[in-house]
């Protein structure tokens, strides 16, 4: 059976007081709510409305690339393309100008072409508001250029390339390359220290480039012209041979980032062909020594100017062409414009008694007279409607033909030639078809930039007094590379030879190609340019001949002196005289022409043979003697110069 426990004892303790507080009833529970079920809305409407939202921006990306891509791509591609690349023409090397023992006449020189990038010069790129106002300021005293041109260009809107200054010497590079580096240390020194690190030289650059120089000064600056601002020819050879001299130029098209070169994006390039080098007739010593005679007497006299030539009998070839005032082609800024030319070619003016010798030809050609054919001058002559005179009075002279060349007879001139028709109208006919051969009143050949013609009018167009002093030098006109050319040709047995200035050209690749050859053609027969030739020699040898001052010792020389009325170019009439001397020597076995011109000497003589006739005594000693022509050692032939009527 189980055991039962027994029932617990209690145990008695204290006895409780009753509890003074009263009992607290517990709050009654309010019943919990119900619990409420949240029911999401569809998530569908709203994708949709994001996706929408999405799609047209997607739309108006695509539209927008394909803008950009398809439509206008070429046009921006242009854009980037011009942005990032910057061409530069390479200047192609300019051939030299060197005289015919190849000296140099005319050389190019390492220079540089002074650039800018206009946006380095902005606030922005710069950190100086007045950027381009600082740099001009510096560089203008170093270039020589205004401060306001230069600011111009520094501020040129939309521009990357802006060109200050060409064909600058290394010097002046050099100059702005070390303010440059200053400016650019300074710059870094203000930025270590918190500053904007302003630098408004940052901007300029150099390209390489040439500079023509002239290492003779102003030696047949008339002849070698000079070069613009362009460095193309702007007169004389440099002008007249410029596409032979200047070759061609070159491209170079690289990519630039900040005003500089990348490296490392590549180039295109398409080299400068050099231009090819031209050798001319000149010989440099006897320009030099044509030059400072010329000089000299027209500075003696107070003339406005005054040339000399020289010129090869035999082959035609000019050997000095020299005028005076000249110009130094390395200093452009101070010459005289009116100097700038080449008078020499370009000046036309009315030769005086240095065309008698033409009339004598016409003569003695077509048989109207022989040297010692008697002609009675008196002291006046009454033609057409004019009363005509020799350069001074005297009494009746009794001259043969050649006396009267001699003696430079203006009155024996005109009965002379009066001989050459049976009418007047006739002798002016025959007259003026052998002014033509001889090459007045046409180019010499040279084909020489600016080169005059001369003037010689239709013989049926000549005045009653042209009709006769045509024949002694007035009423014609002709440059002085023409009247040399007539002597010349009389020189030469009676062919005239076209002058030339060129014996040719030197490529890039070293060949020499010779000029053509000069045309020739017969004036006079050989026989009759020998007699003028001794007639000539009067002139010089015989005491009473024009041109003793011309005298060369130990050298038969034959000229002839002319003083002619000069026709003045501002005034329009005749004011002042044109002084000249053209001969040639040795008389008898002819090899220099020299020709000299003065005009309107205003200080002691102007007569030809005062003025001229030591001028080319002096030219032609010197040329002879450079030359190593020796003398002939022949005794002239000295045809009388006057008659006795009594016999």
């Amino acid at each position: 059976m189980p055991r039962k426990e027994p029932p617990r004892r209690r145990v008695p303790g204290p006895a409780r007081r009753p509890s003074r507080q009263p009992s607290v009833r517990p709050a009654p529970r309010r019943p919990r709510p119900a619990a409420r079920t949240l029911r999401l809305g569809s998530p569908r409407p709203r994708l949709r409305l994001v996706s929408l939202g999405l799609t047209l921006v997607m739309l108006v990306f695509v539209v927008r690339l394909l803008q950009v891509q398809a439509v206008d791509g070429s046009a921006y591609a242009a854009k980037a393309e011009k942005n990032r690349y910057l061409s530069h023409t390479l200047a192609a090397e300019r051939g030299e100008i060197t005289d015919r023992a190849g000296i140099a006449l005319a050389i190019s020189v390492d220079a540089h072409d002074i650039t800018a990038d206009p946006k380095m010069f902005t606030p922005k790129e710069s950190k100086a508001e007045d950027a381009p106002e600082q740099a001009a300021a510096l560089l203008a005293p170093i270039l020589g250029k205004d401060v306001a041109e230069l600011t111009k260009k520094l501020k040129a809107p939309k521009s990357r390339y802006a060109v200050l200054a060409r064909r600058q010497t290394p010097q002046v590079w050099n100059q702005i390359k070390d303010l440059k580096g200053i400016y650019a240390e300074e710059a870094a020194a203000d930025r270590r220290t918190g500053g904007p690190g302003a630098n408004v030289l940052a901007g300029i650059f150099q390209e390489p480039s040439s500079k023509r120089v002239y290492p003779n000064g102003d030696l047949a600056a008339g002849i070698l012209g000079y070069v613009n601002a362009e460095n193309r020819g702007g007169g004389g050879v440099e002008s007249m041979l410029d596409k032979t001299l200047a070759g061609e130029d070159g491209q170079i098209t690289y990519a630039q980032s900040g005003g500089r070169r990348v490296p490392t994006a590549g180039s295109r390039e398409v080299p400068a062909v050099p231009g090819s080098d031209v050798e001319l007739t000149i010989d440099r010593d006897i320009q030099w020594a044509a030059q400072k005679a010329i000089s000299e007497q027209v500075s003696k006299s107070r003339a406005d100017r005054g040339y000399v030539i020289v010129q090869n009998t035999r082959t035609g070839e000019v050997l000095a062409m020299a005028n005076a005032p000249g110009f130094d082609p390395n200093d452009l800024g101070q010459a005289n414009s009116a100097a700038m030319g080449n008078a020499a070619l370009q000046d036309v003016y009315e030769p005086g008694s240095t065309a008698k010798v033409m009339s004598m030809a016409a003569v003695l050609e077509e048989k109207a007279a022989t040297p010692g054919t008697h002609v009675v001058v008196p002291n006046r002559l009454h033609r057409g409607d004019r009363l005509f005179k020799d350069d001074i009075d005297h009494p009746t002279w009794y001259l043969t033909l050649n006396g009267v060349l001699a003696k430079s007879s203006n009155l024996g001139t005109i009965l002379a030639t009066g001989q050459l028709g049976r009418t007047q109208a006739e002798a002016n006919q025959v007259l003026h078809s052998y002014l033509r051969k001889f090459g007045i009143g046409r180019p010499t050949g040279l084909e020489y930039p600016g080169e005059t013609p001369g003037i010689l009018a239709k013989p049926q167009k000549w005045s009653t007094s042209q009709q006769y002093t045509i024949p002694f030098g007035q009423g014609l006109s002709l440059n002085a590379m023409q009247a040399a050319s007539v002597y010349s040709t009389i020189a030469n047995g009676g062919v005239r030879i076209e002058p030339t200035l060129i014996r040719g050209t030197r490529g890039p690749d070293g060949q020499f190609v010779a000029a053509p050859a000069p045309e020739k053609n017969r004036v006079v027969s050989e026989q009759t340019a020998r007699t003028l030739a001794t007639m000539l020699e009067s002139v010089v040898d015989d005491r009473e001949g024009t041109g003793t001052k011309a005298r060369i010792p130990g050298y038969r020389v034959a000229g002839k002196t002319g003083t002619a009325n000069r026709v003045d170019p501002e005034l329009g009439r005749y004011r002042g005289y044109t002084a000249s001397f053209a001969g040639f020597a040795p008389a008898d076995k002819p090899e220099i022409t020299v020709y000299c011109a003065i005009q309107n000497p205003t200080k002691g003589s102007y007569f030809g043979g005062q003025i001229c006739g030591p001028v080319y005594q002096k030219v032609m000693e010197f040329s002879l003697k450079s030359l190593q022509i020796a003398p002939t050692g022949k005794a002239p032939a000295r045809l009388p110069v006057t008659f006795d009527p009594g016999e």
